[in-house]
């Protein structure tokens, strides 16, 4: 690992100066990823800026404004308060099935946002990748690919985004709140991750130096009948072969909201609106779900070796919604 330098920051501001006086500089909040990232050398900063102890550490739901999530809330946190349980349940089980309470104890929302894709050609320095070395070709393609994406890759880059969180947030149209050297801006989740198209190496529509300062989400009443479904290899703890966040209201037996989030198949949460605008209005039926997934499937590009999660994710979304619709019934 190379050597490094350390700064804890206290106010945003410095924060922010700082990342602004070295464009080698990092973000350090739990570390979780950063870490591992430094030790495998694909990392390699000359300053970690700790910023564990800005004041950026709060939960708050206000009627009218939804919920405010600080950047450095951690995960055990998000996931154990009560707004976030109660109103946005998909958020806490996604967050829950995200990491080991370990993890979850030091992992920060901020960087949650920010973590980096677990492709094994990523961490390896002796195989290329376009997302680590702009230029120098995609080994999954040709490689090992069971777990890469399906829906928005391209031939420079199939990795898929690792976050659990933030397959939730997609779904209850999050918006992500910085502070930059130009003051704070926002950007909505469907545009802070960018497509992969021929720059995989950049991930984020974030200014650069900018700081993650929060997360809000609106106040949507169907958040409240969430669920957040993921499949994995083995059931202690494991990224995702396929995700779903959904919220689904129905009256009288017909889907008058509802929101859909994959994750797992694409270089970003993917929000599901051709499955949204297939589902309402209609019918809330096995029948429709499954072909509101297929409409959203019908984009899917799969590899010799990750077709299965075509079939994976249309049962996913049969399934969860099916409960959703149910518990609505009774």
């Amino acid at each position: 690992m190379r050597e490094f330098g350390y700064q804890r920051v206290f106010d945003v501001p410095g924060a922010v100066a700082l990342l602004g006086a070295d464009p080698e500089a990092r973000f350090l909040g739990g570390g979780t990823n950063l870490v591992d990232l430094m030790k495998a050398g694909v990392e390699r900063p000359g300053l970690l800026v700790d910023v564990r102890e800005l004041p950026l550490g709060e939960i708050e739901f206000t009627e009218g404004v939804g919920l405010r999530i600080g950047a450095t809330v951690t995960n055990s946190d998000l996931a154990a308060h009560p707004d976030v349980r109660r109103r946005y349940p998909a958020l806490a089980q996604a967050v829950l099935a995200g990491a080991s309470g370990q993890l979850r104890n030091m992992a920060t929302v901020g960087g949650n946002l920010l973590q980096r894709t677990r492709c094994g050609y990523f961490t390896d320095l002796a195989r290329p990748c376009n997302k680590r070395v702009p230029g120098s070709g995609c080994s999954a393609i040709e490689g090992e690919h069971h777990n890469h994406a399906v829906l928005g890759a391209s031939s420079h880059c199939v990795a898929v985004h690792p976050s659990d969180m933030a397959v939730a947030l997609a779904a209850f149209d999050a918006v992500v709140h910085y502070e930059s050297a130009d003051g704070p801006g926002e950007l909505p989740l469907a545009e802070f991750y960018l497509p992969v198209g021929d720059t995989p190496h950049r991930e984020t529509a974030l200014p650069a130096g900018a700081l993650i300062t929060g997360v809000t989400l609106p106040p949507l009443p169907v958040a409240a009948a969430s669920r957040y479904r993921k499949v994995r290899e083995r059931a202690s703890y494991a990224f995702a072969i396929g995700s779903v966040a959904a919220a689904l209201d129905v009256r009288d037996g017909v889907v008058r909201d509802v929101r859909l989030a994959f994750g797992a198949v694409a270089s970003r949460p993917w929000r599901a609106l051709a499955a949204e605008r297939a589902l309402t209005g209609g019918p809330a039926g096995a029948e429709a779900f499954a072909a509101a997934a297929d409409a959203e499937l019908a984009a899917a590009e799969v590899l010799p070796h990750n077709g299965y999660k075509v079939t994976l994710m249309r049962n996913l979304v049969v399934a969860v919604l099916t409960e959703l619709a149910e518990e609505a019934a009774r």
